[in-house]
């Protein structure tokens, strides 16, 4: 016995639609177990395993404690700056609040942190800018936070996981590509 011709049409139908469906699903299966995730490459480096802050937050430089609030959706620009601020270092305040107001009404959703001596060449820190106490425990869990090149910045999601380290220097319309993307995720 001969097969049809028909049953043939049929499996090639079927082996077809199969492929159409199946196939960009084990696509994605298989650049995902690569380490190949489309659309998930960050300028700031991703840093794995993240720190979870939560069981220790930081006070602020008047003594009181700062507290994550998750239900507030506020994403943190945490810099550690060093104990000798460059100039470099002195515009930053100013170039992260640029960094911030750009984001027009998700603005508000973003909160800079800073650690360390503010510079003394600096003008006043702007309003979103928060001080902090410098803490060396905290330092000491931030990976590379003593960097000689200057001050490193990183994110902070809202439950108080670091989950983004930017190196100084880096441009802050570099760092914009990455917030905006964690902005819209809000």
């Amino acid at each position: 016995m001969t097969p049809s011709p028909d049953r043939g049409r049929g499996r090639r139908t079927l082996l077809l639609l199969l492929g159409v469906f199946a196939g960009p699903i084990a696509l994605a299966w298989i650049l995902n177990a690569g380490g190949l995730i489309p659309g998930a490459k960050t300028v700031g480096e991703r840093l794995e395993p993240i720190v979870d802050l939560r069981d220790a937050p930081p006070r602020l430089a008047d003594g009181s404690r700062y507290d994550w609030a998750p239900a507030q959706r506020m994403r943190r620009l945490l810099v550690v700056a060093p104990a000798a601020c460059d100039a470099a270092c002195a515009t930053l305040p100013q170039e992260l609040e640029k960094l911030r107001l750009i984001f027009g009404g998700d603005a508000e959703h973003l909160e800079i942190l800073w650690m360390g001596p503010y510079p003394a060449a600096a003008p006043p820190p702007p309003p979103a800018v928060r001080l902090l106490a410098d803490d060396p425990a905290l330092r000491a869990r931030l990976p590379r936070a003593a960097d000689p090149t200057g001050a490193p910045v990183y994110v902070v999601d809202p439950y108080g996981f670091v989950i983004l380290r930017y190196r100084p220097g880096t441009d802050i319309s570099e760092m914009r590509k990455d917030l905006s993307k964690l902005l819209k995720m809000q």
